[in-house]
C-alpha cells in the first residue's frame, strides 16, 4: 500500500455504526479517529460514558471534564489506560497551541495526562476523559468500511463533549445533508416494527 495522502486519511473524521454492523462493542457507536494511515486507525467512542467519575481515577482533572464528568468507554482495546480528548478554542487557527496538547484535527486534539491539569486549564474548551480506545490493524477499517459497517462523516468540535452522549448517534446522522439522515429514524429493534 502506498503512503496515505492527506485527502485519504480519516483522522479527525467519525465512524458512525450502521445498524447493520453486528459486533456489541461497537453498536450505535460514534467513534472520533485520531489517527489513521497505512499502519492503521486508532479512534474513540464518543458516545459510550461509563458510571466513574473522573476525579475518582485521575487527581485534578476532574473539575476540567465537561458534563457528565465521567469516564468515557473509548473502545475495546486497552482498558486500563486513559486518554484525554480536549478542544481547545482557536486551535485550529494555527495559533500557538498551549504546552500539553497536540492537534489531531482543527481545534480536536490529544491532552498528555501526565501534565499538570492546571497547565491545560485555562486553554480547554472541553476535555473529556476515555478509558481505553478502538483499534484497527493495517487495511482492517478499510475492509470494514467496504463491508458496509460504517459511516464516515465530518466531526464537529462539539462532537467530542456533547452533553447528551445517549443521543449523539442519532444527532450526527440527523444532520447530514442525505439520505443518511433518515437512517437516525431507525428504531433500536427493527423487529418491533
Amino acid at each position: 500500500m502506498s503512503a496515505m495522502t492527506e485527502v485519504s486519511s480519516l483522522t479527525g473524521r467519525l465512524l458512525v455504526a450502521t445498524p447493520a454492523l453486528a459486533d456489541p462493542n461497537f453498536d450505535r457507536t460514534v467513534v472520533l479517529l485520531l489517527d489513521h494511515d497505512e499502519e492503521g486507525s486508532l479512534g474513540v467512542v464518543l458516545n459510550r460514558p461509563t458510571p466513574v467519575d473522573v476525579g475518582d481515577i485521575l487527581e485534578g482533572w476532574g473539575d476540567l471534564a465537561v458534563e457528565p464528568g465521567v469516564v468515557f468507554q473509548g473502545g475495546p482495546v486497552s482498558l486500563d489506560a486513559a486518554l484525554g480528548v480536549a478542544v481547545v478554542p482557536g486551535g485550529a487557527s494555527g495559533e500557538t497551541t498551549p504546552l500539553g496538547w497536540r492537534r489531531v484535527h482543527g481545534a480536536i486534539g490529544l491532552v498528555d495526562l501526565e501534565a499538570p491539569p492546571e497547565l491545560l486549564a485555562s486553554a480547554l474548551g472541553s476535555l473529556r476523559i476515555f478509558a481505553g480506545y478502538s483499534g484497527w490493524g493495517p487495511g482492517q477499517l478499510e475492509d470494514e468500511l467496504v463491508d458496509g459497517a460504517w459511516y464516515v462523516v465530518e466531526s464537529e468540535p462539539g462532537d467530542v463533549s456533547s452533553p447528551s452522549p445517549e443521543r449523539l448517534w442519532r444527532e450526527v446522522l440527523r444532520r447530514q445533508r442525505s439520505e443518511l439522515a433518515m437512517v437516525a429514524t431507525y428504531p433500536d429493534d427493527p423487529s418491533l416494527n
